[in-house]
This record gives C-alpha cells, sequence and structure tokens, in this order.
C-alpha cells in the first residue's frame, strides 16, 4: 500500500465525521467559514505548519497555540475537533483533512470544481459564460472555478475538471503540431 493511499485512509474519516456532525446540526455554512479561515491561516503562515508538523513540539504547547489562535473565530465544535486531532496526532493533516471535507462538500451539493489555466485574466461574463457551459457539460448543479493566471499558454486556457483535461491554449496547439510534424 502507497503512502498517498495509506494517508487518505486516514484523512477520510475526519473529513467524513465533520462533514456529517456539521450536516446534522445545520452548521454547515459555519463550518465552511470556520475551516477557510483555518486553511487561510495555514497557508499564509509556515511557521504554523512547521509548529504543527514537527512531532517534538509538546501536544499542550500545540493546543495552547490552537486556542489562542482560533478561540475568538472559529465555533466550539471546530475548536474541539482541532485539539483532537492534536490528541491523535493528526494535526500534521489538517491541510489534507480540510481539503477532502470541501471535496465531499461540494460532492454533496452536486458542486463541481473546475481548474481553469489561462495565459489572461478572465471578465466576469467570461467566467459566467464557462459556469454556465461546464454545467452543461458535467451536469452539475454549481461550478467553482479555481483560476490560474499562466502566461507560457501564450492564449486560450486550459480546463481540468476531474482527471480530464481540455486544452484550447496556443501553447498546446503548438506542441501537438511538433508532435505530428516529429511523426512524419
Amino acid at each position: 500500500m502507497s503512502n498517498q493511499s495509506a494517508v487518505a485512509k486516514v484523512v477520510l474519516p475526519y473529513a467524513e465525521a465533520l462533514l456529517e456532525h456539521s450536516y446534522k446540526n445545520n452548521l454547515l455554512n459555519e463550518v465552511n467559514k470556520n475551516l477557510s479561515i483555518i486553511s487561510d491561516t495555514l497557508s499564509q503562515s509556515s511557521d504554523l505548519r512547521l509548529f504543527f508538523n514537527n512531532p517534538l513540539v509538546n501536544i499542550e504547547l500545540k493546543k495552547n497555540i490552537i486556542n489562542h489562535l482560533f478561540e475568538d473565530q472559529i465555533n466550539t465544535f471546530v475548536l474541539k475537533f482541532l485539539l483532537v486531532l492534536v490528541d491523535r496526532r493528526r494535526i500534521t493533516l489538517l491541510s489534507l483533512i480540510i481539503s477532502k471535507y470541501f471535496d465531499l462538500v461540494y460532492k454533496l451539493d452536486s458542486t463541481t470544481i473546475a481548474r481553469i489555466s489561462t495565459a489572461s485574466a478572465l471578465t466576469e461574463k467570461q467566467q459566467e459564460d464557462m459556469i454556465q457551459k461546464i454545467k452543461i457539460m458535467t451536469n452539475s448543479r454549481y461550478v467553482k472555478l479555481e483560476i490560474n493566471i499562466d502566461s507560457s499558454l501564450i492564449g486560450g486556457f486550459t480546463i481540468q475538471i476531474g482527471s480530464k483535461k481540455i486544452d484550447t491554449s496556443l501553447s498546446g496547439k503548438l506542441q501537438q503540431m511538433a508532435l505530428y510534424l516529429n511523426t512524419i
């Protein structure tokens, strides 16, 4: 069994438990906001990530830091959830648990995540048109766009939905032409 699948087997039950409790207690929106706050905090502070990932740091110290950082920002349930992760030495998986939680929420809401790379920024109208097209293609109620600006595409865009990728970029077309010319 690979390390990645072992981690996935550990992460999934925590994400499912978090989602189930949130859903049953009508806390879904609040928990979503709380986890976004936590995720933003972790992404902005590499020191905090290193602190949580360090097995030599005392568990009580980690709990104190969590209480100090998040006590006034998140609800009691999410705070207790974080403390349980510390007790079970799973706090190192927090970012993965949050990511898996949101994947499950999107699946529950019939939301499709579309990762778009484009050479230049999309206008609001282009984004809305893209959302409508992706809704039709995937039969989803909602579409969430994750947009990345990548000047190496030269022009056009790529869309990745799950394992499927659509490449309409100029660099993609040039690569296809180069492959075709190399086979002649």
